[in-house]
Formats: structure tokens, C-alpha cells, sequence
């Protein structure tokens, strides 16, 4: 598999990016246009070697442009070609015209789109839209996107799948369901959080040889997580060199959220758990798990003795949102401590909003809408503003979770890319404020224990999945692989 850059780039910094390669270093536009669909031509008949019929969706612009190189290499090698334009090629400007006109050159065959035109292929080429989309896609465009996702054949996307925005990763009215995606000079920060994963297939990245140079002259504020190796322990280490995380949480019926949480932070490595939680439950909540420290608490002057002892605090798994959980909370936020802020821990936050440097929220996008007041297909529309938004109100670090995890500190956003759909089920949140809690406990800072608790936890889940798929997957099958991963 393919090493992937770090660094994740806006639209706007991947054309300044573009404009340096051609202005400082003298790299021509129709050579970087021809680099790309080279790339892009390359990676096909890597991907599908019996392929014998391409069609190639071509827009009105550069990304048009890349399309008709692909169309023209196709064609060169023999394979059967057809060019299915959605506007007049002859209006094309600059580079694109220069390679639409090569193409015709090369007895290649141009076809306007028809609304009912019926595609069949080996494979389909979508150069119909770029990075510069920032309206939501009709008329003939979406039809063509709807003739595309309804083939049957293999779909390759240049640059990005026409419809999905390239800064958000949100889908602009419909977009293309590609098999593969190969992207251009800079990752587009888009492709690896909100919906882009149900689009983008494989993500194949195309430096197109731009010099290392070029992008050290651009700034960029997001990048995607790498796994750090953890040190190994001193020799004469013991369980009070390992943090000590206390656990608020566990109303009466919602007990599985502090033991989950607790257990992900013993398996990662904190040298001591506790937990406080509703007397209902407390006397057997560490039954088939003894090395919990359980708690009965009713009232916040009997947490205050737990509190004092803890290094770190995670406050919210299955807290509930009733009068015990509101004075628990209170009692909470007002200590010094460095604390994690989870699930109704979030909700309650709020309410009563406050900020401060030495927490970590990790709110899901119901959560995150709640604390910003707006509506969770708000969040989704463009998750990179809504995590920075939380963050300048509540401070701290925040982790927005989902499809590419979004992990937000002052001027710096983070993506995690581990994880899967079989992480649809109940607990996995309360296990990765336990993970986080436990790496802040261990002495992580709050960004790294934030960033690679996410990625840990996601990559624990690759691991069980690859064991026995998907469905079926429990937030308690993480357990093993996470204390794998640690080590």
C-alpha cells in the first residue's frame, strides 16, 4: 500500500501550491495537466490490466483538461475511448483546450451527454468537476453523476469525485462513487473526514514531481496522524508512576459505560482506575474486572476525596443528565485537575458552558451540535469549521468523532484515518475516553494523548475487524488489540 504524505491541504493552498510550481520553478501547466492524467491512466491499467472500453466523463475546466490526457493515452494504447463532454470543448480555455485538442488530433472521439444516455465500460473516467466546486450540482452535471453511479463499470475519479467538496468533505447535491481516487500535488483535507469515505474509494496520491521546495513555501494547518511509538517503561516502574484516572459517570441502568471506559484506560496502560458512580451498581460494576476501583457516590462532597487523588478525570460515560449527574458535574469542572469530558459530560457543558486549557472534549456530532447550538447536519457540512468553532468557545483540545476523526488544538487540526463502519455500535465512545484518559494519566499532553488515542483506537478496530469483520463488532473486542498496540 501507498505512504501517504502527512500534510492535508485546503483548495485555495493546493492552487497556491500550483501557481508556485509554475511561476517560481518554471514547471509549464500543460506539463503538470499531462503529469496528472498520466498518473491517473497509470494507476488504472495498474488497477484494472484487462480493461478494454474507457469512457471519459470531461467537464469545462483544467479538470476536463486531465481528462482528455487520460482519453488520449487510452486511446494510444489501443483500448476502445469515449469522450462524453457536458459543454462545448471549443469553449475550453488554456491547458484544457491545448490537451482537447490533441485528443481530436489523435482521431479521438468527443460525445455530448445526453440525459438518458446509457454508459457501459470497463471502466469510467470522472473529469467532470475540481477542487474549485462550491455549489451544489444540477442540470446536466447531476445527471451525469446519476449515469456514472448507475453503471456497472469500475470508477476511477481525477483528483476528487465531482460533487464532494474538497475543503469539507461534504457532498454538494449528489457526487460520483468512485472505486479510486487519484489525487494531485497536495492531499485535499476533504478526502479523509465527513462523507468522502462513502465516495473516494482508494486514495492514490500524484506528487507530479512537484519539488520538495515548492512546499515548504506553502503553510498548511491540517495533516493526518501517524502512530507515535510509545517509550517502553523503566525497568523499576511501578503503578504510581502510571497515573491514577478517576471515572464520573454511571447512572442507575448505564453502568457498561464506566466499566468500558475504565478497562480501555487500564489497557493502555494507567497504573490505577477508579471509578465513582451511582451506589445502585457499584458494588458488583468491577465483577470480571477487580482491578477497577468501584465507587458508590451520592453527593459531590463524598467525590471530592476521589478527585484528590486522581491525575486525570474523565467525567460524562452514562452520567446521565438528572440532579446527581448535574452536582457531580459542577463539583467536577471546578477542580484543577486535567480532565477528559465525554457524552452527557458534554451535554451538561452545554448548558453551562466555560473554558479551559486543560481539558479534552470529544463530543459526536450530536454532542458537538448541542455545543455550538446549531444542528448536527450543520456540524457535518463542514466539520473542520465546527471543531474549530467548539474549540475557540470551550478551549482545550476537542476530538469531533466520525468518519475521519477530527482532533482540534489552537491553530492546528489533526485527522485521524483508522477506523470503520463496524464502529457503529454503542460503547466505542465511552472506549475512547477511556483510551485518551489513559494516555493523559501516563503523561501524554493533552494534543498527543488526544490525536493518538484516536488513531489507537481506530486502528484497534482495523485489527478486530480484520479478525471477524464488521457486523457484530463490540467496543469491548478493542480491549486486546489496544493493549497490542501500546506495546
Amino acid at each position: 500500500m501507498q505512504k501517504l504524505p502527512t500534510k492535508l491541504y485546503t483548495a485555495a493552498q493546493v492552487r497556491e501550491l500550483d501557481r508556485i510550481a509554475i511561476k517560481d520553478f518554471g514547471i509549464a501547466g500543460i506539463e503538470l495537466m499531462s503529469r496528472a492524467g498520466n498518473a491517473v491512466f497509470r494507476h488504472l491499467m495498474i488497477k484494472w490490466p484487462n480493461t478494454k472500453s474507457v469512457n471519459v466523463f470531461c467537464g469545462s475546466g483544467n479538470n476536463g483538461g486531465d481528462g482528455y490526457i487520460v482519453a488520449g493515452l487510452a486511446k494510444a494504447v489501443g483500448l476502445k475511448v469515449t469522450v462524453y463532454t457536458l459543454s462545448d470543448p471549443k469553449n475550453l480555455k488554456d491547458n484544457a483546450l491545448i490537451a482537447y485538442q490533441d485528443y481530436i488530433k489523435a482521431s479521438g472521439i468527443v460525445v455530448p451527454f445526453q440525459v438518458d444516455q446509457i454508459v457501459k465500460a470497463d471502466v469510467i473516467v470522472d473529469a467532470l468537476l475540481g477542487t474549485g466546486l462550491n455549489k451544489t450540482v444540477t442540470d446536466d452535471y447531476a445527471q451525469a453523476i446519476q449515469a456514472i453511479n448507475s453503471s456497472q463499470a469500475n470508477v476511477i475519479a481525477v483528483d476528487l469525485p465531482s460533487g464532494l467538496n474538497s475543503d469539507t468533505g461534504s457532498v454538494l447535491g449528489c457526487a460520483v462513487n468512485a472505486d479510486c481516487t487519484v489525487t494531485f500535488i497536495g492531499l485535499k483535507q476533504g478526502l479523509y473526514t465527513g462523507l468522502a469515505a462513502n465516495y473516494c474509494g482508494e486514495i492514490v496520491y500524484a506528487s507530479l514531481s512537484v519539488p520538495d521546495e515548492v512546499f515548504n513555501k506553502t503553510i498548511n494547518n491540517s495533516f493526518r496522524i501517524e502512530k507515535k511509538r510509545i517509550p517502553t517503561r523503566a525497568r523499576c516502574a511501578h503503578k504510581g508512576d502510571c497515573g491514577h484516572v478517576l471515572i464520573v459517570g454511571g447512572d442507575s441502568g448505564y453502568s457498561g459505560a464506566v466499566r468500558m471506559a475504565g478497562e480501555a484506560a487500564l489497557r493502555v496502560g494507567s497504573g490505577l482506575v477508579s471509578i465513582a458512580t451511582h451506589p445502585v451498581h457499584a458494588s458488583f460494576l468491577n465483577i470480571g474486572r477487580p482491578e477497577l476501583m468501584c465507587h458508590g457516590v451520592e453527593t459531590s462532597a463524598q467525590l471530592q476525596p476521589l478527585v484528590d487523588k486522581a491525575n486525570v478525570i474523565l467525567v460524562g460515560p452514562g452520567l446521565g443528565q438528572s440532579k446527581w449527574a448535574v452536582e457531580l458535574f459542577l463539583m467536577v469542572i471546578k477542580a484543577s485537575k486535567v480532565m477528559v469530558i465525554d457524552a452527557d459530560g458534554l451535554n451538561l457543558l452545554a448548558h453551562i458552558p466555560e473554558k479551559k486549557a486543560h481539558w479534552i472534549l470529544t463530543p459526536h456530532p450530536g454532542e458537538a451540535a448541542r455545543l455550538l447550538n446549531v444542528t448536527s447536519e450543520a456540524i457535518q457540512q463542514d466539520r473542520f469549521d465546527a471543531a474549530a468553532k467548539i474549540q475557540a468557545k470551550y478551549d482545550g483540545i476537542v476530538v469531533l468523532k466520525g468518519s475521519g476523526t477530527l482532533i482540534v488544538g489552537k491553530g492546528e487540526i489533526a485527522v485521524s484515518t483508522t477506523g470503520n463502519p463496524g464502529m457503529a455500535t454503542g460503547g466505542m465512545g465511552d472506549v475512547l475516553a477511556g483510551v485518551i484518559a489513559g494516555l493523559v494519566a501516563q503523561g501524554f499532553s493533552l494534543k498527543d494523548a488526544a490525536q493518538q488515542g484516536a488513531y489507537l483506537h481506530g486502528m484497534a478496530a482495523d485489527l478486530a475487524v480484520d479478525q471477524g469483520g464488521e457486523r457484530g463488532l463490540l467496543a469491548s473486542d478493542l480491549m486486546p488489540y489496544l493493549r497490542q498496540l501500546v506495546n
